[in-house]
């Protein structure tokens, strides 16, 4: 449980950091994605989930 309430937190960090740093960056990015297929932002979800399984499973083999 520690270790998702940690992984919550840097998520919410950098989500916050994004938005207070550039917050026009980040509508011209959503206005972007609305403009792509459904398939290709699902595609593009998978995408982002896989790399987010492979860096969790090498910080857990690394013994982070």
């Amino acid at each position: 449980m520690e270790y998702v309430l940690a992984a919550l937190g840097l998520v919410l960090i950098v989500e916050g950091l994004a938005w207070a740093l550039a917050p026009s960056a980040i509508e011209a990015m959503l206005a972007a994605l609305r403009d792509l297929p459904i398939e290709t932002r699902r595609l593009v979800g998978l995408a982002a989930l896989a790399m987010g399984a492979l860096l969790l499973w090498g910080a857990i083999v690394l013994g982070a």
